[in-house]
C-alpha cells in the first residue's frame, strides 16, 4: 500500500509565528473551550475575532435620540462657514494649494 503524499497547504492567511500567553480564570478557560468546540475556531482565532469586533465597535459612531437628530440636521442644512474657518481654508490652500 503506497504511503500518502503530504501536500503543502496554500492559503492567503498570514503565517502564525507569534505566541501570546495568558493567565485566565478556570471559568474563562471553560468558556473558551466550549466556544472553540461549537465554532470550530482555534482559541487564537477566537481571540483575534473578539479583538477585531472590539475595534470595529470602537471605531464606529452610533448616534441615538437627540444626538442623531442634531447630526442629521447639520448634514441636511449646514451652517455658513465662520470667518475663522474661511481664513483657515485660505491659509491651507496657500500652503498646500
Amino acid at each position: 500500500m503506497p504511503t500518502p503524499v503530504r501536500r503543502k497547504q496554500t492559503t492567503n492567511r498570514e503565517a502564525k509565528r507569534e505566541r501570546l500567553e495568558l493567565r485566565i480564570a478556570a471559568s474563562a478557560k471553560e468558556l473558551i473551550r466550549r466556544a472553540t468546540a461549537v465554532s470550530g475556531l482555534t482559541a487564537g482565532d477566537l481571540a483575534y475575532e473578539g479583538a477585531r469586533r472590539v475595534l470595529d465597535e470602537h471605531e464606529r459612531m452610533v448616534l441615538a435620540g437627540a444626538d442623531r437628530d442634531v447630526f442629521l440636521e447639520a448634514v441636511r442644512a449646514p451652517s455658513a462657514p465662520t470667518p475663522r474657518l474661511v481664513d483657515a481654508l485660505k491659509r491651507h490652500r496657500a500652503l498646500f494649494g
